[in-house]
C-alpha cells in the first residue's frame, strides 16, 4: 500500500509536470523573439516588424496564461503531496522557489501587462525595455527553478542538522553556483528557444503555403531560421557538457540511459539503437559506435564509465556505510536536545553521513536499517537502477530530434540568406508537420533528467518512497483524474485560442488597430524570385 501511494504521488507530479511543460518551453523562446522583432522595429522604423511583434506577442500572451494556470499547482503539490520532503529539505529547495516568485515572476507578470497595454503610452524605446524585461523574467523563473531542480540532482552546499533532521544551507553559494543547474539551465532554456522557432517557422511556413500576409510570414521565418540554428546547435553542445555533468555526479542514470550492463574498456561504445532487456540485463540487437561514449561521457580515451553491475557493487558499500551513519545518527538523537552531542558517535556521522541516504534505501523493507540481511542489502542496491528501457528510448528520441532541427532550420536560414523562402513548397509542408515535434523532445528530455534520478527525491539524499505524505489510495485517485480531467480543458482551449488566432492572422490584432495606418490593401502576390526588403 505504501508503494502504491508512492506510485500515485509520483504520477500525479509526473503528470502536471509535463502538462506545465507544454507551455514554458514556448513561453521562454517567444519572448525572447518577441524581443528580437522588436529591436529591429526600433531600429529601423518599418511597421511590419510591429505587427510581427503584436501578432506573436497575442500567442505568447495565451500560452503565458496557461502556463500560469498550470505552474501554480505544481509548488503547492510540494505541501501536499510530498510534506516530508517539504520538511527535510524545505530550508534549501524554498529558497530558490521564494526568490523566483520574488524576483522573476512578479518581474514578468508585471511587465507583461505593460506589454500589452503600453504600445499607444510608451515610447518605443520605452516599449522596447519592457518587451526585454518580460524576456529576462521568463528567464530568470527558469534559472530559479532549475537552481531548486539542480541542486536535486546534486545537492551541494547542505548539511543534514542530526538533531532536527532537517538539511540546512552552509554554502548558498555553492547552491547558485551548482555546475548541474547552471548546465540544466542552459540547455533547457536553449530547447525553450528550439520550440519557439519551430513553432514560428511552421506557422510562418502555413501562411506563405496559403499565400497569406507573406511579408509577415517571410520576415519571421527569416528570424525563426536564424534563431533556431543558433538555438538548436547549443542545444546539442549543452546537452554534450549535461551528459558529462551526469558521468560526474550521476553515474547510474548515465550508465542506464546507454542500457551500459558491464563496465567497458575506455573508450567505452555508444549503443546508437537497441531493445534493453532489464530483467536479462542485456540488450538485444544492439548496434554500438566505437569510442562515442567514452568522449561523450569522460571527454578522454582512457577513463572508464562504470556499468550498471559494478555501480549496484559499489550502492551495496555504500549502504553499509549509510547503516554506520544511521546508528550514529540515533546515538546522537537519543541525547537531550541542550546537550552536547557524543564526540564518537559525532564524529562517525561527519565521516560517514554522505551514506545515510542509502541506508534510507532500507526503509521500504525493513523498519530499522540495522536490523537488514545481506539480501535485503542487495535488494536495496539494486533498487537504484533506474527504469532502464524508458529512459533509454526516451534520450534517443531527443537527440534524434535535435539533429533533425539542427537540418531544419538550418535549410531555412539558406532559403532566407537566397530570398527563396516559397520556392520549396514541400519544405514548407515539412515545416508545418514539425510544429509538435519539439515539445516531443522536450517532454522526453524532461522524462530523461527526472525518471534517470529515481529512486531519489534528492541524489543519494533522500529516497523516494520515504518523500510523500500519508494519503489515502482513493484521495490520491481523484486528485489525479480532477488534474487530468482540468488541464485536458485547459490544453483544448489553448489550442482553440492559438489557432483562432492564427486562422484570423495579424490584421486582427495589429494593423487594424493603429489609427495612424491607412486601411491596409490585401497584398499581391509576389513573384517567385522577388527579393523582399528587411
Amino acid at each position: 500500500m505504501d508503494f502504491d501511494i508512492v506510485a500515485l504521488s509520483r504520477l500525479q507530479f509526473a503528470l502536471t509536470a509535463l502538462y506545465h511543460f507544454l507551455f514554458v518551453p514556448l513561453t521562454i523562446g517567444l519572448s525572447i523573439i518577441l524581443a528580437i522583432m522588436e529591436t529591429v522595429y526600433v531600429m529601423t522604423g518599418r511597421t511590419i516588424w510591429r505587427d510581427m511583434v503584436k501578432f506573436w506577442g497575442v500567442l505568447f500572451g495565451i500560452n503565458f496564461a496557461m502556463g500560469v494556470a498550470t505552474g501554480i499547482v505544481m509548488e503547492f503539490q510540494f505541501g501536499m503531496n510530498w510534506s516530508y520532503y517539504s520538511h527535510y529539505v524545505g530550508d534549501i529547495f524554498g529558497a530558490p522557489l521564494a526568490i523566483e516568485g520574488l524576483m522573476a515572476f512578479f518581474l514578468e507578470a508585471t511587465f507583461v501587462g505593460l506589454f500589452f497595454f503600453g504600445w499607444d503610452k510608451l515610447s518605443k524605446r520605452a516599449h522596447l525595455v519592457v518587451t526585454w524585461l518580460v524576456a529576462l523574467g521568463s528567464n530568470l523563473s527558469a534559472l530559479w527553478i532549475l537552481i531548486a531542480n539542480g541542486w536535486m540532482q546534486n545537492p551541494v552546499g547542505a548539511a543534514l542538522n542530526p538533531q532536527t533532521m532537517r538539511m540546512e544551507v552552509t554554502d548558498f553559494g555553492a547552491v547558485l553556483t551548482n555546475p548541474v543547474a547552471q548546465a540544466k539551465f542552459v540547455h533547457t532554456v536553449s530547447a525553450g528557444y528550439t520550440v519557439a522557432a519551430i513553432f514560428v517557422l511552421g506557422i510562418s511556413a502555413w501562411y506563405l503555403l496559403k499565400g497569406r500576409h507573406v511579408a509577415l510570414a517571410r520576415r519571421s521565418m527569416t528570424v525563426a531560421a536564424a534563431f533556431g540554428l543558433a538555438a538548436s546547435l547549443s542545444v546539442a553542445v549543452l546537452g554534450d557538457e549535461s551528459g558529462y555533468q551526469s558521468s560526474e555526479h550521476q553515474k547510474m542514470k548515465l550508465a542506464a540511459i546507454e542500457a551500459m550492463w558491464e563496465t567497458e574498456p575506455a573508450p567505452a561504445a555508444f549503443t546508437a539503437f537497441g531493445f534493453p532487456d532489464q530483467q536479462a540485463r542485456e540488450t538485444h540487437y544492439a548496434l554500438h559506435i566505437p569510442m562515442v561514449m567514452g568522449l561523450i561521457g569522460t571527454r578522454s580515451l582512457d577513463t572508464e564509465i562504470p556499468g550498471i553491475a559494478e555501480l549496484v557493487k559499489q550502492g551495496e558499500d555504500t549502504i553499509r556505510e549509510g547503516i554506520v551513519a544511521y546508528e550514529a545518527l540515533q546515538t546522537i538523537r537519543a541525547v537531550a536536545p541542550d546537550s552536547a552531542m557524543p564526540a564518537e558517535a559525532k564524529a562517525v556521522f561527519e565521516e560517514k553521513g554522505h551514506a545515510l541516504g542509502y541506508a534510507l534505501l532500507l526503509k521500504r523493507y525493513v523498519d530499522d536499517p540495522r536490523l537488514a540481511t545481506p539480501a535485503q542489502i542487495h535488494q536495496a542496491a539494486l533498487d537504484t537502477v533506474p527504469p532502464v528501457a524508458p529512459l533509454f528510448w526516451s534520450f534517443r528520441v531527443m537527440v534524434g530530434l535535435g539533429m533533425f532541427f539542427i537540418a531544419l532550420t538550418a535549410t531555412f536560414f539558406v532559403l532566407s540568406v537566397r530570398r527563396t523562402l516559397d520556392q520549396h513548397r514541400w519544405l514548407l509542408k515539412v515545416a508545418v508537420l514539425a510544429i509538435p515535434l519539439p515539445w516531443v523532445a522536450a517532454e522526453a528530455g524532461w522524462i530523461v533528467a527526472e525518471l534517470g534520478r529515481q529512486p531519489w527525491v534528492i541524489e543519494g539524499v533522500l529516497p523516494t518512497a520515504m518523500a510523500v505524505s500519508h494519503l489515502g489510495v482513493a484521495t490520491l485517485l481523484t486528485t489525479i483524474a480532477g488534474f487530468a480531467a482540468i488541464y485536458t480543458v485547459l490544453l483544448v482551449i489553448e489550442m482553440k485560442l492559438m489557432l483562432k488566432a492564427i486562422s484570423k492572422g495579424p490584421e486582427e490584432f495589429t494593423v487594424a488597430a493603429v489609427p495612424s495606418l491607412p486601411k491596409p490593401r490585401p497584398p499581391a502576390a509576389p513573384a517567385v524570385n522577388q527579393p523582399h526588403s528587411a
